[in-house]
């Protein structure tokens, strides 16, 4: 059984590389793994490294001898492969990592929110619960950037919104259908917890759900009831989530029983670990966005179309990081870095304050009386 030290870095902001960004908790081992993986070769990957030939090769034989199993295939004359035993090893790592990747953001925001008060006295902050969500990793970069940090906890959606009826953060994250019915199960989810003239949206997203599949999507599933045929492998999101409320809602529209769904009670807390179990060949579909797809090699069928909402108290309004956070989200720069994410789209009120009954069908668009706010 091998022991886990964790362990953080500070450095200067910079871009962070596409594996960076969903894989926070670094690992040298497995970063000297995944180079070989990808150059094929000792001299290759310590280029892409930036390190010396005899580096490298010194630092996978120390991890041989510290780990007591081979890690590459030596051979004279032949590429550098990594052995089975490495290739678990990268594979275990994708795994935790997904799995793990709203805790760990959580914790890098914790981090990040306390050193920022030694640096930067001015420094605002902003607490934010919030359903998974990639593009607001992206933003709370963005943000970082402007001197606002965003200390963002994933969790799901219903757990976001009574967090902030708790004043447990400012702002709560969470997603719906375009138009779900009033009577639907999300309506029926979400009304309750959310108080005309109490909470107010703000204009953050677009995305695309749907089915996360292999590539290829060799066994043909375009749509709900193709999940229930014979052997078909599914891996589902945790209750209280914005997703596993969408699929209940569309396995009861299309009439389909939940209980003949093979593996609906097999959860996963995170688009990103759905993604990473269907890539380990461990399920064969999942409900999820198309950018986590994309970050494992899978293919993506576009099922439903969906807005991400922002909510706060219309008492928070003005305070400074809330306004803050609303020019970021309308500005030119922000829009472009969201619609170059996989099947996202800026909100057409970016950083624009709604009224509940302007934005979602589950109360009437009646006349207000004197005194009512939206």
């Amino acid at each position: 059984m091998q022991h886990i030290d964790l362990s953080y870095d500070l450095q200067a902001h910079e871009s962070p590389s596409l594996r960076n960004r969903y894989s926070p908790l670094r690992n040298p081992l497995m970063d000297l793994l995944q180079a070989v993986r990808d150059a094929g070769s000792i001299s290759a990957a310590a280029k892409s490294l930036g390190c010396s030939y005899r580096h490298l090769w010194g630092e996978l034989k120390r991890w041989e001898q510290r780990m007591g199993q081979a890690l590459i295939v030596w051979e004279k004359g032949q590429s550098a492969r990594l052995t089975g035993f490495a290739d678990k090893l990268l594979w275990a790592e994708r795994q935790a990592q997904a799995r793990l990747a709203p805790q760990i953001s959580a914790l890098q925001a914790e981090l990040e929110k306390t050193f920022a008060l030694a640096f930067d006295p001015a420094h605002q902050a902003l607490p934010i619960y919030a359903s998974h969500d990639d593009a607001l990793v992206l933003l709370r970069e963005a943000a970082a950037a402007e001197s606002l940090h965003l200390d963002l906890r994933f969790c799901g959606s219903v757990e976001a919104i009574r967090a902030l009826n708790e004043g447990r953060c400012h702002v709560a994250g969470f997603h719906a259908p375009w138009q779900p019915h009033a009577q639907s199960l999300v309506a029926r989810t979400y009304k309750p917890l959310l108080k005309i003239g109490q909470h107010k949206l703000i204009g953050f997203a677009t995305r695309q759900q749907g089915l996360l599949v292999a590539p290829g999507n060799p066994l043909g599933l375009r749509g709900l009831p193709d999940l229930f045929k014979d052997g078909v492998r599914f891996v589902n999101r945790s209750p209280g989530t914005g997703t596993r409320l969408l699929l209940d809602q569309s396995l009861q529209e299309a009439g389909l029983a939940a209980g003949d769904l093979l593996g609906y009670e097999k959860t996963e807390n995170s688009h990103a670990a759905v993604a990473a179990c269907i890539a380990a060949g461990h399920a064969d579909a999942g409900l999820g966005i198309a950018s986590a797809a994309q970050v494992q090699g899978l293919d993506f069928v576009p099922m439903a179309q969906e807005h991400y909402w922002l909510v706060c108290l219309a008492s928070a309004l003005e305070s400074g990081p809330l306004r803050q956070l609303r020019h970021l989200l309308g500005s030119p720069a922000w829009q472009d870095t969201l619609s170059a994410l996989a099947g996202y789209g800026p909100s057409a009120q970016a950083g624009q304050v709604q009224s509940l009954k302007s934005r979602l069908p589950w109360w009437p668009l009646t006349a207000k009386r004197h005194g009512e706010r939206g």
